[in-house]
């Protein structure tokens, strides 16, 4: 039988028509509806400067999640190390731990985490973007703290976050569990995890390779109302293509209204043929064939729709559907 977990990550859109509070609020039914599901951990991703995203600290959602659930893990999706501290990282991460034994993930990542230069640089005081070195000792230094510096006996799950070969590479030589960003890069899926397969280096944190891989996900009962769901955030990667992190999150009747062009409609399409679209059963198939692609230990979901209750319905879908499919 499929015994890959299904896991979700959180960006935590904020919609047209509603409030950065509204957003909130609704992450404390999110977080309760997907543990009572099944799912095995919820990440959040961190974002600044974007009308669509909220600019929530993962390290407070996770803080309110934990407290809000019982036994689902929580952590970050990730957090970005070059705009935090090493040593402050370790504080956080290990008193969660502390706090939630056996349920707080640490997944850094080294992204800007916005489009906006002037956000960028002063989340950075005035630097500019880090350097892969820099990166890199940025990383060890906070594994290093985790074990020297925080006098806990329970320490927080560390992923590595890579969208390429080369952060692909890091998670092996360091001995860490990758997550790939396929709902970011998935042309950059295969060889990334061929590079960290091939390299890794068992450690403390990590007997051996271990593989997740994020998927974007859309699950509705037609395809018909898949496609509606999926429309909002097909208006925001299409302003992304132009390099603007400005669009709102629109509502699914807005998004309907809206004109592509003709690049904008192959980029999109090309983008969705590698992720997961579509009824419950089309949806696992496409993922039970990323799997078997991947050869994935985990998947993680992001399913970015308009409504708490249609991006609930969704995860229903899709953990029913694939619960109990055999590998390709």
């Amino acid at each position: 039988m499929m015994a890959v977990p299904l896991s979700v990550l959180e960006v935590a859109m904020v919609q047209a028509g509603s409030s950065a509070a509204d957003t909130l609020r609704d992450t404390t039914t999110f977080a309760q509806q997907v543990e009572a599901l099944g799912y095995r951990r919820l990440w959040y991703a961190e974002h600044h400067h974007s009308p669509a995203i909220g600019a929530f600290p993962p390290v407070v959602l996770i803080a309110h999640a934990a407290a809000s659930t019982s036994s689902i893990r929580v952590g970050s999706g990730g957090v970005l190390a070059p705009h935090h501290s090493p040593i402050l990282l370790a504080e956080q991460f290990g008193t969660l731990a502390g706090l939630h034994p056996e349920r707080i993930d640490l997944g850094i990542g080294r992204g800007p985490g916005t489009l906006d230069e002037p956000t960028a640089r002063a989340l950075r005081r005035g630097a500019g973007p880090a350097t892969g070195d820099e990166y890199r000792d940025d990383v060890a230094a906070t594994l290093r703290f985790l074990v020297d510096e925080v006098a806990l006996d329970d320490l927080p799950e560390v992923w590595l976050l890579a969208s390429s070969t080369a952060g692909a590479a890091l998670a092996a030589d360091l001995g860490l569990p990758v997550a790939i960003a396929h709902h970011i890069r998935p042309d950059n899926t295969a060889a990334a995890i061929g590079e960290y397969r091939a390299r890794f280096q068992p450690s403390r944190w990590c007997a051996g390779p271990r593989v997740l891989v994020c998927v974007e996900t859309v699950c509705a009962p037609t395809q018909q109302d898949a496609e509606w769901l999926a429309g909002p955030m097909n208006v925001v990667k299409a302003g992304l293509l132009q390099g603007r992190g400005d669009l709102p999150f629109p509502t699914p009747t807005q998004a309907a209204e809206h004109t592509f062009t003709e690049q904008e409609l192959q980029a999109l399409a090309g983008f969705r043929a590698h992720q997961a679209y579509g009824t419950p059963d089309a949806v696992a198939q496409r993922l039970a064939e990323l799997v078997g692609a991947t050869g994935a230990e985990e998947l993680m979901l992001v399913t970015p729709v308009y409504a708490l209750g249609d991006r609930l319905r969704s995860y229903e879908l899709v953990a029913k559907a694939f619960t109990g499919r055999r590998r390709p």
